[in-house]
């Protein structure tokens, strides 16, 4: 299948590498040279912008780090919108609910379908191919596309009406969160008790205390104190306020994720956008006066 892909960054890279390796034919496009250049010398062809894309394949990817930047790349100037031969754009992104139908409204203007596609399960996920891959659009041009989607994982049809998947992804970034915030929270008031950190995770991990946290990112990331699995603070803190917003938005409870969105505002201000979003535990760390782990030696 040709397929065009926009934006190769920590999770498009390896999405589009395996769509390349699963024998897509790929024209691709982002704004530094040094993230196209490994794709390119697999095969890919480069285009010049998103339009560009668009004019050359009817099905166009995109992984991209901002709802602004999705808008762009989606109706903005220069924009897919404006491509000759595109048919269905698939917007791999998280940019909600809302501007999700936004854009598929726009698009359908010019008779473009779009289907959302935002994934969950990390870089590591990206580069086995096993993310969970939320979908929503009409479901005859889903089938269209389902079996280039399943390269990156297991495809879960969530529905027809556009931001269906949005408002998944949304639900599983905000326990995501809520969990290595809670985690942080519990493993501080343990270590400041004086237990030993790397214990405690394995009585949680026994228990019923376990989280996606205290499974994978404590053990790897933040016990050996490298905080690097490879997700941005900034990414996290966006899926969480765009979360509270939709949230809010439905008049549903959203005590819980205030609170949590409190906890990623301070993270993000502390520590910065770049950060790795394991960082939260040594905002924590600051607050409790404790460490949590400690450095592999050489």
């Amino acid at each position: 299948m040709d397929i065009g892909f926009i934006g190769l960054g920590n999770m498009g890279q390896p999405m589009a590498r395996r769509l390349i390796e699963a024998g897509h034919k790929l024209v691709v496009y982002d704004t530094r040279n040094d993230a196209v250049a490994p794709l390119v010398a697999l095969g890919a062809q480069l285009a010049s912008s998103p339009q560009d894309v668009a004019d050359r394949v009817e099905t166009v990817m995109a992984s991209l780090p901002s709802v602004e930047i999705s808008r762009k790349v989606a109706t903005g100037e220069g924009g897919v919108i404006h491509g000759k031969r595109i048919k269905r754009f698939i917007d791999l992104s998280t940019t909600g609910s809302r501007v999700a139908a936004d854009i598929a409204a726009t698009l359908a203007k010019k008779n473009i379908v779009q289907i959302d596609s935002p994934v969950s399960g990390g870089v590591g996920g990206a580069t086995k191919g096993t993310l969970a891959v939320m979908v929503s659009g009409p479901r005859a041009e889903i089938d269209q596309v389902k079996d280039a989607l399943a390269v990156f994982g297991k495809v879960f049809v969530i529905g027809e009406k556009p931001g269906m998947a949005q408002t998944m992804k949304l639900a599983n970034n905000f326990l995501s969160a809520t969990a290595m915030a809670a985690t942080a929270e519990a493993v501080a008031m343990g270590v400041k008790a004086g237990l030993d950190p790397a214990v405690m995770i394995d009585v949680i991990n026994a228990g019923s205390g376990r989280t996606t946290a205290s499974d994978g990112k404590f053990p790897q990331a933040i016990l050996p104190r490298t905080f690097n699995y490879g997700f941005g603070t900034a990414l996290m803190l966006k899926d969480v306020r765009l979360c509270f917003e939709e949230a809010k938005g439905l008049n549903s409870p959203s005590q819980v994720m205030a609170t949590v969105l409190d906890q990623w505002e301070a993270t993000n201000k502390e520590f910065g956008g770049d950060s790795d979003f394991t960082v939260i535990v040594k905002m924590v760390e600051g607050r409790a006066g404790v460490t949590i782990g400690r450095e592999k030696k050489p």
